[in-house]
């Protein structure tokens, strides 16, 4: 038995509400469970100097958690002169997630920050971020195509992610907090819609795992795809 009382393949509620931020091109508010992360998209009609003259366009991320996100405050990274290299890993994992799913000549030179912000953290705040981070994505190109900008759609496939572990023994489906601090494998799975890999983040806490597990994990990830891209689709409407 989970200790959420999940069964091994079961999701955690999924929600995602958009339109939360009034000046933002693209907002929403996912919870998964016990993790909910606000995530904007801004708009600027520059892209990056790397990029002048190639045509091309270019969508990063930002991360962070409010220190009361977790049990106990942690300390802002503002106040500290400095991100940690967690912070620093996962928004770029978030940006190399969702550049995945985007055409960046259809974009043409401009860039799309998503800045996604940890409200509440139990586990999955990554997952979340790249999930909700694609709605807020997806809800910007929208205005886009809108005014006439772009004619284009820049945004070729849907992308989420989910994590998976093996816990107890068993394989498991986005691991919440309890879960996760005590699984002996741990894996993020970053997919497209169409069941494309982005990126696989598998690591051993204390046990290896086998091929098969990783098969089986990935299974239950394509599984909980599903279900993100479900909640996708409903918010975007």
């Amino acid at each position: 038995m989970r200790p959420s009382g999940r069964n091994l393949s079961q999701m955690r509620p999924i929600s995602i509400e958009t339109g939360v931020m009034a000046h933002a091109e693209g907002s929403c508010l996912i919870r998964v469970g016990n993790t909910h992360v606000l995530c904007t998209a801004s708009l600027e009609e520059t892209a990056p100097r790397f990029l002048k003259g190639t045509g091309l366009g270019w969508v990063t991320a930002e991360y962070g958690m409010l220190p009361r996100a977790t049990n106990t405050r942690n300390r802002r990274e503002a106040a500290t002169g400095k991100q940690s290299g967690r912070t620093q890993e996962i928004q770029r994992l978030i940006g190399r997630s969702l550049r995945a799913g985007i055409d960046r000549s259809a974009l043409g030179e401009r860039q799309i920050t998503i800045d996604c912000d940890v409200i509440q953290a139990d586990g999955g705040t990554r997952c979340a971020s790249i999930t909700g981070g694609w709605v807020a994505l997806r809800l910007a190109v929208n205005k886009l195509l809108k005014a006439g900008a772009i004619t284009s759609d820049p945004v070729m496939d849907h992308v989420a992610a989910v994590s998976c572990g093996i816990y107890a023994g068993q394989p498991l489906l986005d691991l919440d907090y309890a879960e996760d601090s005590e699984a002996g494998t741990d894996g993020n799975f970053v997919l497209t819609g169409a069941g494309r890999l982005i990126e696989v983040q598998m690591s051993a806490e204390g046990a290896t795992f086998s091929r098969d597990q990783m098969g089986q994990l990935l299974d239950l990830a394509e599984g909980g795809m599903a279900e993100l891209v479900a909640a996708q689709k409903a918010a975007v409407v």
